[in-house]
């Protein structure tokens, strides 16, 4: 019995896993595109991180089990390491999803467990932040 419990939370957590996985890649995509792009207020790359890390927790709506976290860089020449240097407003968001599998911690008979597993699920995309539209 205890194996079929094993097996059946496994199981449990890979299908929510799978489809944050598949909301978050759509999401994070449009988020970016609509977000990223154009940030409501200051036009900084701080508050745009903040306006695509908040549009993709909305959308996601578990909250509990899962994290995000949006990174932005810039592209080119100093960012990016190529030699072509093709604008100098080319920015890198990269947006990573962190699950913690269900139950993440429990206490049986006396007994303390706390899972260590955190899963992790990465999307990019760069952009030209001040030109809509243009998309790399």
């Amino acid at each position: 019995m205890p194996v079929v419990l094993v097996v059946a939370l496994a199981s449990f957590n890979l299908a929510r896993f799978v489809a944050l996985c598949a909301t978050f890649d759509r999401v994070s995509l449009d988020a970016i595109v609509s977000q990223g792009v154009s940030p409501a207020g200051a036009q900084t790359k701080l508050a745009a991180a903040g306006e695509v890390r908040a549009c993709i927790q909305d959308a996601l709506r578990d909250v509990r089990s899962c994290d995000v976290e949006v990174s932005v860089e810039p592209v080119g020449a100093a960012g990016g390491g190529r030699s072509l240097f093709v604008s100098p407003l080319l920015t890198r968001f990269r947006c990573v999803l962190l699950f913690r599998p269900w139950p993440s911690s429990f206490v049986m008979g006396g007994v303390a467990y706390e899972s260590p597993v955190v899963l992790r699920h990465e999307r990019s995309m760069v952009v030209d932040r001040f030109r809509p539209g243009v998309v790399i």
